[in-house]
């Protein structure tokens, strides 16, 4: 049963070798902390490899960390809430007033938390790199597409050498062919889904400067990234592509925007004149 998740760690305990059982003393300590933890995260607390947590979640029959993550939050959430937004305690009792209140609050606490991780010399960097780049590529699956592409749609009013792949594997493929004269700045929430991992990895190796946007310091993604800006909603196993957590990140586009405009901008705002111009007479 889901519900019982938690009571069948304990009830597997015994058959966990000294390293999961690192883990899952943790788990059963700080299960709520754990399902804004990434991989890393939870293997350094531990004390172990990130190995140790992925052998965990196998001897728990589970496919990998992401559903693991999935079945506790599932667990923590039985009975409790009923839309799985553990950050504004959303419950159905909740009045309309009462749940948009609860949103406003996880989408604002999401930009404060954002704005407390900003790191000014990291971000000088990114600009510098973007700047100095031949060619800018912009990557996500998924929910994180969509914020690939709504950065790609914002830079290219005012930078020509934006690009944006939405398949897959035109991304693998474009990423591969990347060379040490350009950047690709790679959008993922989790730092852990597999074809963002193996884009950076491919950019990686073929020479490309890697900015990474995330939630996690540390992260399989993190560990091909030359730059990595946080973003700070915590987004549960349950709320895939949450607004608050594409909020967080478009704020940190709007700031890379704003600065990239703000330092060069007499290129800048050439550059916005002519696309401005060029939809026009496409509008009323």
């Amino acid at each position: 049963m889901q519900g019982d998740f938690l009571t069948k760690i304990r009830a597997e305990y015994n058959q966990f070798t000294k390293a999961e059982k690192k883990v899952a003393d943790y788990i059963l300590q700080n299960p709520r902390e754990v399902l804004f933890m990434s991989i890393t995260d939870l293997a350094e607390v531990c004390e172990v490899g990130d190995t140790s947590v992925f052998r965990f979640c196998k001897t728990m029959n589970l496919k990998g960390y992401q559903e693991f993550k999935m079945m506790l939050s599932l667990s923590l959430h039985d009975g409790k809430t009923g839309l799985g937004q553990l950050d504004g305690d959303i419950s159905q009792e909740d009045s309309f007033s009462e749940m948009a209140q609860k949103v406003l609050n996880t989408n604002v606490n999401a930009l404060k938390e954002t704005f407390s991780l900003l790191n000014e010399e990291n971000f000088d960097k990114v600009i510098r790199h973007l700047h100095d780049a031949d060619r800018i590529c912009f990557y996500g699956v998924g929910a994180s597409m969509l914020t690939a592409m709504k950065a790609a749609n914002k830079f290219l009013r005012i930078e020509p050498k934006v690009y944006c792949v939405q398949d897959s594997h035109m991304q693998a493929m474009v990423a591969s062919m990347m060379r040490a004269n350009e950047v690709a700045v790679v959008f993922s929430y989790s730092g852990a889904t597999k074809d963002t991992i193996h884009v950076a990895e491919l950019a990686k190796r073929a020479g490309a400067t890697v900015i990474c946007v995330t939630r996690f310091v540390k992260s399989p993604l993190t560990s091909f990234s030359d730059v990595t800006l946080l973003c700070g909603a915590n987004e549960g196993p349950l709320q895939g592509g949450s607004t608050s957590a594409e909020i967080s990140q478009l704020f940190l586009i709007d700031l890379m925007y704003t600065e990239y405009y703000r330092r060069y901008f007499e290129k800048c705002s050439k550059n916005n004149e002519k696309t401005s111009s060029s939809v026009i007479e496409k509008l009323y």
